[in-house]
């Protein structure tokens, strides 16, 4: 009876686990050769609709937000933002491209800088606020996207106090997407794109036409705005002050270059020299900031000049969906209901472009540093749980967008400024001084706007912080339950190494496990002499000595090379670096057993002092409890005693 159960459960596990990498699970086999293939993708215009989703969408609040930081200077702040986007980012993302083409962004520019322990914190920190700008960007263009639901005409009365399920069902949906595949969320988003920038367009075009028809609607702003401000100098100086509070405007560039993997390139294309992709996502991103810089510009002015500014304000009726408020004023209900229709679909699919940054982002990182399950390298798994996350995040912040706003401005400019950053080292190293000058002005034009953000809305930071602390902590876990995992993603040994292997397995096959010191020949003779006393073996028994220099301890999965040398004519030794003694030890062993086909023996030493400290070493250092541990790794990777390389300490 138990049989279909068992059936359903498995087909069921398959189905999750699709795709899923035996990295670091078994043992450890051969690298595969390099392949030089083509790259597989989508056309940049299709790759660009799929962060579009994210960028374009933000017009849905965007004016709302410069209409209630800079109120009369909303158009004024809004062309610093633009000049801000196509002179800043845009140049740094345009680098970013070239120097992460798979997709990893600056985060893997920074994290070259820094080995040890200190570049994975470094780059579990940055995860962190890239958690932060990807998931608020679900939570909060779904909240704002049943915003437009509630308050549309019609259906106020029917959907009152109901936003917080409404976000829960869009946010639902959008994981169902990525359950069902990637693919089709590219096809969605490209529909999304092409109607919504329409409709967009002729709701500028005809607030356009009744700000030339309505000529005194343009005469009462300027002669508020100079009543208000003086003289032109004083707006611009008050437009720097307020422009950090529209950073929301340059939301796209992040996912732009998240999503870049997709993007198609040439025939000749190589993942080590992907030239086709690079230039596709250059073609994206400029033309993503070209299209949203010109929608920014005519939306703030006609929002400014055409809505009454306490329309703005919390209740108001322009309150988060300003173009809205246009398209049912000027345009009628009908086609106002055509426009939220729109814009509730593409505010709910920006979480998409955040979706797959996500599942770019995480699994390259996370599961290679030890400090996730093993599953988390499959999609669907993930897809789950950055999806229950999100429900958590609105159900915290009762699906209100000015509450997240500060943590989505907060991520989106951390991961700015770290790009800014990143590149003004790329342009340094590469003796390019103008560039550098002109990155480090980004740079510190970032800097600034992050410090300001933060100041003025430190709820974003604190956001940040718990994803930080969470990230940190749960991947530590991670490790820690990990710790005992065979690791080596593959063993190579080199032509000395494969012989002294071949020749032990003709007798029974002995390894010493020793911490070089000198190298002498007392070191050698002594440890030899101390093996055979302590196991109680005949002289006549032959061994070959094995060496493992420990290179980055935090690296958590790794290849394995292996070399043979012969030390003072006579002592066989084996070398290896790892980030891990007993992890190379026993990836050694399993490779001996199943290159001969004959268990071999290893022999140790007991090591001096506490047990736990010894066990914090080796988990910090990969050092310290060598025997016993190195006998754990290979009792998890072959649950066949009868199989399992002999451990002996002595």
């Amino acid at each position: 009876m138990a049989t279909p159960t068992v059936t359903r459960s498995s087909r069921l596990r398959a189905w999750m686990l699709e795709g899923l990498s035996d990295m670091g699970k078994g043992r450890p086999s051969r690298p595969k050769e390099p392949e030089h293939t083509e790259h597989k993708g989508q056309p940049w215009w299709r790759v660009m609709c799929l962060t579009g989703v994210d960028y374009f969408s933000t017009l849905g609040y965007q004016p709302g937000i410069a209409a209630l930081a800079a109120g009369l200077l909303s158009p004024v702040a809004t062309i610093i933002l633009v000049i801000v986007t196509l002179l800043g980012a845009l140049p740094v993302y345009r680098r970013v491209a070239e120097e992460s083409p798979h997709g990893e962004g600056s985060i893997a520019m920074l994290s070259r800088l820094l080995s040890f322990w200190k570049g994975k914190l470094f780059v579990l920190t940055l995860l962190g606020f890239a958690a932060t700008d990807f998931l608020i960007t679900i939570t909060l263009s779904a909240a704002d996207a049943s915003t437009h639901l509630v308050e549309n005409p019609h259906l106020e009365s029917a959907l009152h106090d109901k936003q917080v399920l409404i976000t829960m069902i869009l946010i639902a949906l959008l994981g169902a997407v990525f359950l069902k595949g990637f693919l089709e969320a590219i096809g969605v988003a490209v529909a999304l794109v092409a109607v919504y920038l329409g409709l967009n367009a002729v709701v500028v075009v005809n607030g356009l036409y009744h700000v030339l028809t309505e000529g005194h609607v343009v005469t009462d702003w300027t002669s508020a705005l100079t009543a208000e401000h003086g003289n032109i100098f004083v707006m611009i100086g008050v437009s720097l002050i307020v422009f950090p509070k529209l950073a929301l405007g340059m939301s796209g560039f992040e996912t732009g270059v998240a999503v870049m993997p997709h993007v198609e390139g040439d025939p000749d294309d190589t993942e080590t020299k992907p030239t086709g992709r690079i230039r596709g996502t250059k073609k994206l991103l400029t033309s993503a900031a070209l299209i949203m810089s010109v929608f920014l510009i005519t939306t703030s002015f006609i929002t400014t000049v055409l809505i009454p500014q306490d329309e703005f304000e919390s209740g108001g009726k322009a309150n988060g969906r300003a173009l809205a408020y246009l398209a049912h004023e000027y345009l009628g209900n009908t086609f106002g209901t055509i426009y939220d229709v729109s814009t509730i679909a593409i505010l709910w699919f920006a979480g998409a472009s955040a979706m797959a940054g996500l599942l770019n982002l995480m699994p390259r990182y996370l599961p290679k540093y030890g400090m996730a399950p093993h599953w988390a390298r499959a999609v669907r798994p993930m897809v789950i749980v950055f999806t229950l996350v999100a429900f958590l995040v609105t159900w915290i912040f009762d699906a209100d967008v000015d509450a997240q706003g500060g943590a989505y401005a907060t991520g989106v400019l951390v991961l700015m400024s770290s790009a800014a950053i990143a590149v003004t080292i790329a342009a340094r190293r590469a003796g390019q001084r103008g560039w550098v000058i002109g990155f480090a002005t980004i740079s510190a034009v970032l800097l600034y706007v992050t410090v300001v953000n933060v100041i003025e809305r430190p709820d974003g930071v604190k956001i940040g912080a718990c994803f930080i602390a969470g990230i940190i902590l749960i991947s530590l876990l991670s490790r820690l339950g990990r710790a005992f995992e065979l690791r080596v993603t593959h063993v190579e040994l080199d032509d000395m190494a494969e012989r002294f292997i071949r020749d032990i397995s003709n007798r029974t096959p002995r390894f010493i496990a020793n911490e070089p010191g000198n190298r002498d020949v007392d070191e050698y003779r002594s440890k030899k002499d101390q093996i055979r006393a302590d196991n109680d073996l005949p002289g006549t028994e032959d061994f070959v000595f094995v060496e493992v220099t420990v290179t980055d301890p935090s690296e958590f999965e790794a290849g394995l090379t292996v070399r043979g040398e012969i030390l003072h004519d006579r002592y066989r030794v084996l070398t290896v670096e790892s980030s891990s003694v007993p992890n190379a030890l026993a990836a050694l062993l399993l490779h001996s057993r199943d290159l001969t086909g004959v268990r071999p023996h290893i022999y140790f030493e007991w090591t001096e002092g506490n047990p736990f400290a010894n066990f914090l070493r080796f988990f910090l250092f990969g050092q310290g409890e060598i025997a016993p541990v190195t006998r754990e790794i290979l009792r998890e990777a072959e649950p066949d005693r009868s199989r399992r390389p002999r451990v002996h300490v002595g």
